[in-house]
């Protein structure tokens, strides 16, 4: 059953002073954004088919492994474009074992402080003019999606899913903000299966406590698609899961990692199923030592675990990382986090395809 949402008015949003250190800027409401940048029916397909295939094969009724692959956080919507271009293909031939799905991520969460992402400072220069960045998102979003390409993102914002939702086949909650009440609340009403990272610590107790909360209804304050503010009432989300991505100094992806989740969710009463992420923690955010984890977890899968439902992978057309306001940058490569090239991105999940064609091979024979 889908999450869902229901609205009861409460007051109407108007600009002005609000007290404090804020200013305001009136902001188009997600109807007109959606009116002018309408979801088509192709996309509104890929929509529909990318999350109708990550639940299959996160709830283990497809035994194809999830694939959440794309750069750290794109910056350059041509670059984008051109990733997304090659990574559709690469789906298509790999199709029979992996589900692919993009990431574009466009908010960036920081520690201190940076480059906040394509969605609020799409000019990259401090500008900061979201109007502009939600145009240049949604309109990326559905290019992406009409070449039938599903699509993943980190909610940051909690205001962002009521512009672009209706476009992400999965979502994400970070390791900043898993313990979050608010983002437990917003995961509660999205239609898509969300992943709950494990604590920025290296704690999955947090990311549990994150999936039993998200599957109960929540009420709280939002915002609704005419820019109101509004009482919103979900059902609960029964398709988070756990996403391990290692702690300071601390990898989780090793089989002994893996057991101990799968039995912290059963204790719990939740699906066993998990997705791994080779970068941050797990890779010591090394982007050559992504794809030394991602075969490690793919031995797993290929000995038979059938607990790992998905890896998460950082990489773009162009391997490492590039400084922002360089005068000459390099096309494809991160500003954020480093990132695998795209030859070595291919290398990655030809071994993903076949770590689970051979998991396919030994449950089978095991029946």
């Amino acid at each position: 059953m889908l999450a869902e949402i229901t609205t009861d008015s409460v007051v109407e949003n108007s600009p002005g002073d609000i007290g404090g250190q804020y200013r305001t800027h009136a902001a188009t409401t997600p109807h007109g954004l959606m009116s002018e940048l309408p979801l088509s029916r192709a996309a509104a397909r890929s929509v529909s088919d990318g999350r109708l295939l990550t639940r299959r094969v996160l709830s283990g009724g497809d035994d194809r492994l999830l694939a959440v692959v794309g750069p750290c956080s794109i910056h350059d919507v041509n670059a984008g474009l051109a990733y997304a271009k090659s990574l559709g293909e690469l789906a298509a031939d790999l199709a029979d074992d992996l589900a692919v799905v993009m990431r574009v991520y466009v908010e960036k969460p920081r520690t201190t402080v940076g480059w906040t992402g394509l969605l609020t400072d799409p000019a990259l220069d401090g500008s900061l003019d979201v109007n502009h960045g939600l145009r240049t998102v949604r309109t990326l979003m559905l290019e992406i999606a009409e070449q039938g390409l599903p699509i993943a993102t980190e909610w940051l914002s909690p205001s962002a899913p009521v512009y672009l939702a209706d476009l992400i086949s999965w979502g994400a909650i970070g390791a900043r903000t898993v313990e979050s009440q608010v983002h437990r609340q917003l995961a509660s009403g999205l239609p898509m299966p969300v992943g709950m990272k494990n604590g920025s610590t290296g704690s999955v107790d947090v990311a549990v406590d994150a999936i039993r909360s998200a599957a109960a209804p929540h009420t709280y304050l939002g915002v609704d698609r005419d820019g109101r503010a509004v009482t919103l009432r979900t059902t609960g989300n029964p398709d988070c899961h756990v996403v391990l991505r290692g702690g300071p100094g601390r990898p989780n992806y090793y089989p002994e990692n893996v057991r101990e989740t799968a039995r912290l969710l059963a204790a719990a009463g939740l699906p066993t199923g998990l997705v791994i992420d080779a970068s941050h923690g797990n890779s010591g955010k090394d982007h050559e030592q992504q794809a030394v984890v991602a075969r490690e977890i793919g031995a797993q899968v290929a000995a038979g675990n059938t607990d790992i439902r998905g890896v998460m992978l950082e990489g773009f057309l162009i391997p490492g990382r590039q400084e922002l306001g360089l005068q000459d940058p390099v096309f494809g490569q991160s500003v954020t986090d480093a990132c695998m090239g795209w030859d070595a991105t291919v290398a990655v999940l030809h071994d993903l395809a076949a770590a689970a064609r051979q998991r396919r091979a030994v449950t089978a024979a095991a029946r």
